[in-house]
């Protein structure tokens, strides 16, 4: 799933594995915001350094990017779990091809989603471009009265 480019942290280098922030960093997010993820269990640590401080992987990197995307819409945190839960099942390779069908399905709901979500913003951008248009109309108007 992951299709972010490794940048490797001083704690975990030789294993692909990330300080929190590293992580932050990398998604660019604020270390409160990362913690904030970690600490819902949303972000699941690979494994400790030395001193005992978790180390996340590439795909706890590919997680927070998509909780970027899913933030600005709206999606509330127990939301953001389930695709992210779903996204892991699905995409396993111990999971039957019934199951896998049935994972998909609730995937094709996730995209009806999307797509609504999408279709209510350009309209909110249509309104926004209007209100806009009556704005330099007005401005212009109140030009021309002054002069």
């Amino acid at each position: 799933m992951s299709n972010t480019h490794s940048i490797p942290s001083a704690a975990g280098a030789e294993s692909g594995t990330y300080q929190i922030g590293d992580v932050a960093d990398k998604v660019t997010l604020s270390l409160r915001t990362t913690r904030f993820y970690a600490e819902a269990g949303i972000l699941a640590a690979v494994g400790e350094d030395g001193a005992g401080a978790p180390l996340y992987d590439e795909e706890a990197i590919d997680r927070l990017l998509l909780i970027k995307k899913m933030k600005p819409l709206g999606f509330a945190l127990e939301e953001m779990r389930s695709l992210i839960d779903l996204r892991d099942e699905a995409t396993s390779d111990d999971v039957s091809s019934d199951r896998r069908a049935e994972l998909l399905d609730r995937l094709q709901t996730w995209i009806a989603l999307a797509e609504e979500k999408l279709r209510s913003l350009e309209e909110q951008v249509r309104i926004a471009e209007s209100f806009l248009g009556v704005l330099h109309d007005d401005a212009h108007r109140a030009r021309r009265a002054a002069d």
